[in-house]
C-alpha cells in the first residue's frame, strides 16, 4: 500500500507539473503567439511569462527523469550467525548418533558414513542439540528456540556494526524454507525489537537455498518505490531441526548430512553513506514449469510417514541447466566486449556450419569478477561449477572452505563465503563479487556486488579460525 501510495504521489507530481506547463503555454500564446516571438522585429513582444516557459519545461523533463530513473541500491553491512561451542558436531558424533538410532538399518548407516566421509565438511560444523536426542525429536518449542537463537543473535550483531536506529528500518524481509510458524519469523522479529507499527513485513518460505538472493532482489524492487534513503533489513536462515529425517530412504538423508545451522542478516538502502557494497545486478531464473526440475528438491514423507527432503538423482543435471540459463541472461550485462564477441562468433559458426563437433565457447567469467560465492550444496556442486566456468582453485576456495567449516547453510552460505574473502583481506575497492544461489523450485538466482568500502576488521564468523584456512579437503561428492 505504501509503495502504491508513493507511485500515485509521483504520478500526481508529474501530471501537475505538465498541467502547469500547458496552462502557462496557453497564457503566453494569448499574450503573443509563439511564431511572432521567433521573429527578430517582434522581440519587444516578450513578456515575463515567456521566460518561465523554458524553466517549466526543463523542470518537467528533470522531474520525469528522476522519477523513472532506477535508484542505486547499496549494502550497508551484513552479519553472519556464530554458534557457541556446545552446538559443534564432529563427524564421529554424527556417526555415533546415527548408529544409536533404532530406526536406521545397517545399510542406511553405511550410506551415511560413506557420504559423510566425502562430504568435504570438517569437525566444527553446528547443529541444534535436539536432533541428537535418542531417538531425535524436535518439538515446536525446540524449533522456535533454534530459529530465535540464530535470527536474534545475528540481528544484534548487525545493529551493533551499523549503529542504525530501529526506527530507521522501513522494510523487513525474512526467508526460511522448511519452518514457517504462526506468527511468522518476521513477526517475531518485530515483536522482539519493537519495530515501527508501519514497517512493511514480508516472510518468504519454501524457496530453498536460493531464497537469500531472491530476498535481495525483492528488497531492491521495494527500494525503487519507497522514499530515498529508506532501509530494508533482510534476514536469511534455515531451521534444520524440524526437517530432520529419521527413515531409511537414502535420498532423504543427504539433507541431514549436509545441512547445518547458520544465518545472515543484511541491511540494504538507497543511501550511499557508510555503504560497503553496491548492488549492480540481480538475475532470477526459475525452472518450476518443468516437472523434473520442480521435484528434484522436494519435501515429502516416505512410506512410513517420516518427513524429510528428497534430493533427486537428476539434481546436478538440472542445476547445470538452470545455471546455464542464468549465465545466458546475466552474461551480456557483465562480460567485457571481447568475450561477448568471441561467444557470438562461435555461436554463429555452430549454426552456419551445422557442426555440433564445434564446442560452444565458454566465456571467461574471471574477466568479469574478482570473487565468486558459489552455493555450497556439496563438493559435486562446487566441482561442477568450477569445471563448467573454468575457474581456478582460488576462485572456489571460499566455497570449499565454507563447506568445510560451516557445512551447507542454505541461503546464508554465500554470505559466509563473502565473509571469508574479507577475512582473508582479499577484498579491494571496486572488486566485483558474483553470488550464485541454487535451490528448490528449481531456481538459479545470482547477484552481482561491487565493493565500495572494504572492511577494516575481520571480526565475523571466521574470526577465531581464519588463520587455519585454507585446508586440504576431499573434492569427491
Amino acid at each position: 500500500m505504501a509503495a502504491n501510495s508513493f507511485l500515485l504521489k509521483a504520478t500526481d507530481t508529474t501530471m501537475a507539473t505538465l498541467l502547469a506547463f500547458i496552462i502557462l503555454l496557453r497564457a503566453a500564446q494569448r499574450v503573443s503567439s509563439i511564431h511572432e516571438l521567433l521573429l527578430p522585429q517582434h522581440r519587444a513582444h516578450l513578456r515575463p511569462i515567456h521566460l518561465f516557459l523554458p524553466a517549466i519545461l526543463l523542470t518537467s523533463i528533470v522531474t520525469v527523469y528522476l522519477l523513472r530513473r532506477p535508484k542505486t541500491v547499496y549494502l550497508v553491512d551484513y552479519a553472519c550467525f556464530k554458534a557457541s561451542h556446545n552446538c559443534r558436531v564432529p563427524k564421529a558424533t554424527f556417526l555415533e548418533h546415527a548408529y544409536l538410532q533404532t530406526s536406521l538399518s545397517d545399510s542406511t548407516f553405511n550410506f551415511i558414513a560413506r557420504v559423510l566421509r566425502h562430504s568435504g565438511m570438517g569437525e566444527e560444523t553446528w547443529a541444534p542439540p535436539p536432533i541428537f536426542y535418542i531417538n531425535p525429536y524436535v518439538s515446536l518449542d525446540d524449533a522456535h528456540a533454534e530459529a530465535e537463537l540464530v535470527v536474534f543473535s545475528m540481528i544484534d550483531d548487525l545493529l551493533a556494526k551499523t549503529c542504525i536506529s530501529l526506527d530507521a528500518i522501513d522494510v523487513l524481509i525474512t526467508n526460511c524454507s522448511v519452518f514457517s510458524p504462526e506468527p511468522s519469523i518476521a513477526d517475531r522479529i518485530v515483536n522482539r525489537y519493537m519495530l515501527r507499527g508501519d514497517i512493511r513485513v514480508i516472510n518468504l518460505s519454501g524457496m530453498g537455498c536460493s531464497a537469500g538472493v531472491t530476498a535481495v532482489g525483492l528488497a531492491r524492487n521495494i527500494l525503487q518505490v519507497v522514499p530515498s534513503g529508506s532501509h530494508v533489513l533482510v534476514v536469511s536462515t534455515e531451521t534444520i531441526g524440524p526437517n530432520y529425517y529419521t527413515g531409511n530412504r537414502r535420498s532423504m538423508h543427504l539433507a541431514n548430512i549436509l545441512f547445518r545451522m547458520g544465518g545472515s542478516a543484511m541491511l540494504l538502502s538507497t543511501c550511499k553513506c557508510q555503504a560497503r557494497f553496491k548492488l549492480a545486478h540481480v538475475e532470477l531464473t526459475l525452472f518450476g514449469a518443468d516437472d523434473d526440475a520442480y521435484r528434484c528438491v522436494y519435501q515429502e514423507e516416505d512410506c512410513d510417514g517420516n518427513r524429510g527432503l528428497t534430493l533427486s538423482k537428476d539434481l546436478m543435471a538440472i542445476a547445470g541447466d538452470a545455471l546455464k540459463a542464468n549465465i545466458a541472461a546475466i552474461g551480456p550485462l557483465v562480460l567485457p566486449t571481447s568475450e561477448l564477441i568471441k561467444y557470438f562468433i562461435f555461436s554463429a559458426a555452430r549454426k552456419v556450419l551445422h557442426r555440433r563437433k564445434i564446442r560452444p565457447y565458454i566465456p571467461d567469467f574471471r574477466m568479469a569478477f574478482e570473487h565468486l560465492c558459489i552455493h555450497v550444496g556439496g563438493p559435486a556442486v562446487i566441482n561442477s561449477v568450477q569445471l563448467g566456468l573454468r575457474l581456478s582453485e582460488e576462485h572456489v576456495e571460499p566455497s570449499r572452505m565454507t563447506l568445510h567449516r560451516f557445512g551447507n547453510q542454505s541461503s546464508a552460505s554465500v554470505w559466509y563465503e563473502l565473509a571469508y574473502i574479507e577475512a582473508k583481506g582479499r577484498m579491494r575497492r571496486g572488486d566485483r563479487v558474483w553470488m550464485i544461489g541454487l535451490g528448490a523450485g528449481y531456481k538459479c538466482n545470482t547477484a552481482v556486488w561491487v565493493c565500495t568500502r572494504p572492511t577494516l576488521d575481520a571480526n565475523g564468523p571466521w574470526a577465531s579460525c581464519i588463520h587455519r584456512y585454507p585446508v586440504n579437503v576431499c573434492k569427491e561428492g
